[in-house]
């Protein structure tokens, strides 16, 4: 049988995997020579500039569904801007150049680059605003945890499923003011909590391996395009992500309703978040649990990079070494 014309194919194309850790190295060399500098700013900044330059090389037509803010607040990659040759499939793409802006900043571990690539409609498209957010990992009953549950009940169902006490539970949550009576209710019944400072979205993949993090369960609250990156990410290791949008003001709810979101109490689950064929890379920019930072040597820089696809169920972790061209 004849091979499907490019317009009928459906999915990314595993080619692309290779250049999606090439964008994100670009974007994380290019905040790492800001690292402890204080500028959380100018590091974002690079790390975008060095983004769109290494997508606008690749042959997609490609939509930004998941940016840094809307069209006015250009030269970020914004919600809506096309990117790509032209010439390839058509893509939703979701970024964060730099995942931990303070944490670059300051030179803090857990700074990345991160990005997704979908077939076209497959990626929420969720404004710049807050998400409550719970997730699992893989092996578990479907709707083991819900964001409807109390973090009691969500920590005592998860016990039972992994023949635990509760005490032996860790959830990761965000160290902000606003979790003070989520983090209290959670040491209440009877399970640890690692506060993080900044960096969601490893937060969430953590729990997908907690035989190596530690970290069994996520909550709380954080920016809805990290959700959905998260998401994507999630989709591909498996376990099990639900978010709802947090839409708590007449502003937020009208760019909600002017990007097609109809229902703005939906509790959506991981393929609500993410729906079909998707790639995700992420490249360490500081050292940190999930990714080792970059590393510049006299001749060469290094990085690490991990690369997901949903299609194959893959994880690759790549080791690179830049010789030339990135001085």
């Amino acid at each position: 049988m004849a091979d499907a014309p490019r317009s009928a194919q459906r999915g990314v194309p595993r080619t692309l995997a290779l250049e999606l850790a090439r964008v994100t190295e670009r974007a994380a060399i290019a905040a790492a020579r800001l690292r402890g500098k204080g500028d959380e700013k100018a590091a974002d900044q690079a790390a975008v500039d060095a983004m769109r330059d290494e997508l606008n090389l690749l042959p997609i037509r490609g939509t930004v569904v998941i940016g840094e803010g809307e069209r006015d607040q250009a030269p970020m990659l914004f919600i809506g801007e096309t990117l790509g040759r032209g010439d390839g499939p058509e893509v939703d793409i979701a970024v964060d150049p730099l995942e931990g802006t303070t944490l670059c900043a300051k030179d803090m571990p857990g700074a990345i680059a991160v990005m997704a690539m979908a077939e076209r409609g497959s990626l929420l498209a969720a404004p710049d605003v807050y998400m409550q957010k719970i997730a699992i990992g893989p092996g578990y009953p479907a709707g083991l945890v819900d964001l409807d549950a109390s973090p009691t009940e969500n920590i005592a169902a998860l016990a039972r499923a992994k023949g635990v006490d509760p005490q032996q539970i860790t959830a990761l949550i965000l160290d902000r003011p606003r979790h003070a009576a989520l983090v209290a209710e959670v040491r209440a019944a009877g399970a640890a909590v690692r506060l993080i400072s900044d960096g969601d979205i490893a937060g969430i993949i953590f729990t997908a391996s907690p035989e190596d993090t530690g970290i069994d369960l996520y909550l709380g609250t954080g920016a809805a395009p990290e959700g959905v990156l998260a998401a994507a990410a999630m989709r591909c290791i498996g376990g099990q992500m639900q978010g709802r949008l947090i839409l708590d003001t007449s502003e937020r709810r009208r760019r909600a309703a002017e990007m097609g979101i109809a229902d703005l109490d939906r509790k959506y689950d991981l393929t609500d978040l993410v729906s079909g064929d998707v790639i995700v890379a992420a490249t360490g920019v500081t050292d940190g649990a999930l990714l080792r930072g970059v590393r510049f040597r006299p001749d060469r820089i290094q990085t690490e990079t991990l690369v997901y696809r949903s299609e194959a169920g893959t994880v690759r972790r790549i080791l690179g070494e830049h010789r030339r061209g990135l001085s």
